[in-house]
């Protein structure tokens, strides 16, 4: 009984009836112009004095409103009113105007059918509350029964007047009924009837992917500019300390690389922040390249008192510019991975070498026993394969023999070519 009780006047039941009332009130102008074309026809001068014209006029309404209902607002209102009041979620809702033959055609049957069901509950909801109040209260008020209410004949009976009261209350629940029928009724239409179409979902499946790949790739960014910086400063400084008295010349070169680093990461962090940002331009810091900045990156790594032994036989200049942007990173997080783990003074082989139409990087430095590791790490290594796939290759990273970590990753110098990090996608909807 409380399950049936919850289903009609329940709170959801509540809502969908106010979501059919204001049909309701939607479908009242498209009447009242329906009883200016019924009321000439039939020759009738009260046109609301009789219910088949009545419903005549709202027949001839309902054509009018689904005509209406191609004015671009009408999915994206009807679709937050479903939401809020009928309970659909919202994934399963278009909240874009109608566009093509087919959305357009499917709004209009929407409204149509809200209009309709929701003309026919008001209308209920209007005349059957007096009159299931009146056959209620029947036999306390006698006064009632007076001819002048038109109430029927059969009420003269003793055994009439008796169940009065019983069918003004099952009209009351038949009232109910009818709402919470239409109103799961129109529930359960919305989402074919004002649900994105395969291609808005396709749409919306590619922006999101898009966004996503974006935030990916600018947390990599992130990861390995910022990652590398702290881990660069933090030796720099440690190194700077140990010999502030003994060595004041290393201790300048120390300083002024910790003043390096940090002003080129506040403009690459700008420059990413700077995409974040919805409707800001990129920033105007450039990302690194190999061209740009691979001396200025081993400059700052040795500064730290870290031997790197490079070996570079390929032009910089001569990569394609997203090559050598990647490559950096990559570069980048091979001497920033042997910063953390490879002993005091300990010396990184760099490799930097075109093989057969492809840029290969090798990154060899001892480590003391087993690599450590920590939580949440190992970023640093994923966003390296996720570089060099971008680019149709690979990277791979591990140990060989007993002390050693080596890091190889080759990059195709034709072929695909990931989208740039710093260039947010512009979202397409459908064509």
């Amino acid at each position: 009984m409380s399950a049936l009780a919850r289903l009609l006047f329940g709170r959801r039941a509540r809502l969908r009836w106010i979501h059919l009332i204001l049909g309701g009130a939607l479908a009242m102008p498209y009447v009242l112009v329906g009883s200016v074309v019924v009321g000439p026809v039939t020759g009738a001068t009260d046109v609301f004095g009789s219910l088949p014209l009545q419903l005549a006029s709202f027949g001839v309404g309902l054509p009018l409103a689904a005509v209406t209902s191609l004015f671009p607002l009408t999915r994206p209102l009807e679709s937050a009113a479903v939401r809020w009041l009928c309970g659909v979620d919202a994934d399963r809702l278009a909240l874009t105007p109608a566009r093509t033959r087919d959305e357009k055609g499917r709004t209009a049957a929407w409204f149509t059918l809200h209009l309709g069901f929701g003309g026919i509950i008001a209308g209920m909801s209007l005349a059957l509350p007096p009159f299931a109040a009146v056959l209620i209260v029947l036999p306390v008020l006698a006064g009632l029964r007076d001819d002048r209410l038109g109430l029927p004949e059969v009420l003269d009976h003793t055994w009439a007047l008796a169940l009065a009261p019983v069918a003004g209350a099952l009209s009351l629940v038949a009232l109910a009924g009818c709402a919470a029928g239409c109103g799961a009724l129109l529930a359960r239409w919305a989402p074919p009837l004002l649900g994105p179409t395969p291609r808005e979902r396709l749409a919306a499946a590619e922006a999101r992917a898009a966004d996503l790949a974006v935030r990916n790739r600018l947390a990599r960014e992130l990861h390995d500019s910022v990652g590398h910086a702290l881990s660069a400063v933090t030796l720099q400084a440690s190194a700077a300390r140990r010999v502030l008295d003994s060595d004041p010349e290393f201790v300048r070169e120390a300083l002024a690389a910790i003043e390096d680093t940090t002003r080129r990461t506040v403009g690459e962090l700008d420059a990413v922040l700077g995409v974040l940002r919805e409707g800001d331009a990129p920033g105007t810091a450039p990302a690194p390249t190999l061209a740009a900045d691979l001396d200025g990156l081993l400059r700052r790594t040795r500064a730290g008192g870290q031997r790197v032994r490079a070996t570079v036989d390929a032009d910089p200049e001569a990569l394609p510019p997203l090559v050598s942007r990647e490559a950096y990173r990559i570069v980048q997080e091979g001497l920033s991975n042997a910063l953390k783990h490879a002993g005091e003074r300990a010396a990184v082989q760099l490799r930097i070498t075109v093989t057969g139409g492809a840029l290969e990087i090798t990154v060899e430095n001892p480590v003391d026993g087993p690599a450590p590791s920590r939580a949440g790490g190992g970023h640093g290594l994923r966003g390296m394969a996720d570089r060099a796939r971008l680019l149709g290759g690979t990277a791979t990273a591990g140990p060989t023999g007993t002390q050693t970590w080596r890091l190889h990753a080759t990059l195709p110098m034709t072929g695909p070519v990931g989208q740039d990090p710093y260039d947010r996608p512009r979202r397409r909807g459908p064509a």
